[in-house]
């Protein structure tokens, strides 16, 4: 399991063992991803975790012995510093916001591509966040039922229109690389629009942009 030092160190963490196995195997021929184990249950993933120090633990969520909702909110308290992206088959509401709230930075679906699986894998390790749209929508959606102000507080510094696109865009769930295509822009400088609306937005993550902004009634 060799890889370049610049490479997220992985731990795999899935109660079937030959979905787990593939998984590693497609991941491991990656450049940017070391995978440095495998766990079949959260018990097993918690324990690694510490012996293996990944940098993100890809958490299924339906597992005996410990579910991967509870084996990330011991991972939150014990290793901090350890990513958790989910990679499960189920995207309904109850899983969705409990692992996010136990401190997922992100939710995936096992459908996923090759290529967004292992974009998410690197900006996890930055601590962004990387949703599925379906997730991102539930999320928007649950805003959008809560009660607001009759006239909402306005961000620190107002967003351009072009910080405007991109964050509707990254509301939807899609990665830089997506947004990129979808505006004609280079990927590096979606990257700086991102880091500029986080800041505008004051908060820490995608996810909790797309949350703020539906709060400001941005979009």
């Amino acid at each position: 399991m060799t890889s370049p030092e610049s490479a997220v160190r992985v731990l795999i963490v899935d109660d079937q063992a030959l979905f787990r196995e593939a998984l590693a195997a497609l991941l491991e021929v990656q450049p940017e991803i070391e995978v440095v184990g495998e766990a079949g249950n959260g018990e097993q993933a918690v324990r690694l975790a510490a012996e293996l120090r990944p940098e993100v633990v890809l958490m299924d969520l339906r597992m005996p012995v410990l579910d991967g909702i509870a084996a990330t909110s011991r991972l939150r308290v014990e290793q901090p510093d350890v990513r958790v992206l989910a990679l499960t088959t189920f995207d309904d509401d109850a899983d969705v916001f409990a692992a996010l709230r136990a401190g997922a930075v992100g939710y995936l679906l096992k459908d996923v591509s090759s290529a967004r699986l292992v974009e998410a894998l690197v900006a996890a390790r930055r601590g962004e966040s990387a949703l599925q749209p379906s997730v991102a929508a539930k999320l928007v959606a649950r805003v959008a039922r809560l009660p607001h102000e009759e006239t909402p507080p306005q961000p620190a510094v107002p967003l351009s229109e072009r910080e405007l696109d991109v964050v509707r865009l990254l509301s939807e769930g899609h990665s830089n690389r997506e947004i990129a295509g979808k505006l004609f822009l280079a990927e590096g400088t979606v990257k700086n629009l991102v880091t500029s609306v986080l800041s505008k937005l004051q908060v820490r993550d995608r996810t909790q942009a797309a949350l703020r902004a539906r709060e400001l009634r941005l979009f």
